[in-house]
Order: C-alpha cells, then sequence, then structure tokens
C-alpha cells in the first residue's frame, strides 16, 4: 500500500513563498504520475499541479507561473514550489499519485492521497 505523507505548510504572509514536500512510501514510486490538490474551506478539492513520470507536468490556471511541481524519482519524492502566495492559495494541500504514466487533472483518476498540509496566507 502506497503511503504519501506531506510536510511544508504553514503560516506565511502573501508575497512570500513556500516549498510543500510529498515523501513516498510502499510502493514503486516512479511506476506513478503524480499531483497536487487543494481544498479551502467551504469549497471542493481542486486540481493545482501534475507531473508525468518522465517529469512533464501541468499547472492549473490560477497557479500558473507563480507555482511548479517537480519529482525526484530517486528519493521517491514530489514537491510544490509556491511563489508569490496570495490569500486565495490558503487551503488544504493534498498530494496524491496515480497508477501509470500518464499526469492528469482529474481528481477522480488518483489511487492514493495523503493526509494534507494547511497553507495559509495572511494579507
Amino acid at each position: 500500500q502506497v503511503q504519501l505523507v506531506e510536510s511544508g505548510g504553514g503560516l506565511v504572509q502573501a508575497g512570500n513563498s513556500l516549498r510543500l514536500s510529498c515523501a513516498a512510501s510502499g510502493g514503486t514510486f516512479s511506476s506513478y504520475a503524480m499531483g497536487w490538490f487543494r481544498q479551502a474551506p467551504g469549497k471542493q478539492r481542486e486540481f493545482v499541479a501534475t507531473i508525468s513520470i518522465g517529469g512533464v507536468a501541468t499547472h492549473a490556471d490560477s497557479v500558473k507561473g507563480r507555482f511548479t511541481i517537480s519529482r525526484d524519482n530517486g528519493k521517491n519524492m514530489v514537491w510544490l514550489q509556491m511563489n508569490s502566495l496570495t490569500p486565495e492559495d490558503t487551503a488544504v494541500y493534498y498530494c496524491a499519485g496515480k497508477r501509470g504514466p500518464l499526469r492528469s487533472v482529474s481528481i477522480n483518476s488518483y489511487d492514493f492521497w495523503g493526509q494534507g498540509t494547511q497553507v495559509t496566507v495572511s494579507s
């Protein structure tokens, strides 16, 4: 069973940066595409970024140019670098994995989920 553990969340002021990390264990990380999703209070979970096993990435329009997803298959890690944060980025951020090489923006495509890490951006 694949386990995903996020870290790196916290409270930051608008305009600052955070780097979220996701450590994977219990499976063959290099065979899973990975993604980041977020859920703000009272809202549905939404797509943020996804990356294929080969490192090809897609980002949501709302974060494009500010956030960057990356991975290291040798370290079983995926990261989300978040720059120029705004209060609208406040949410619980979830790391997710899906079997197969192709990235996906669909929440229903993912097979494994982390417990989430809180990101709060103050104005």
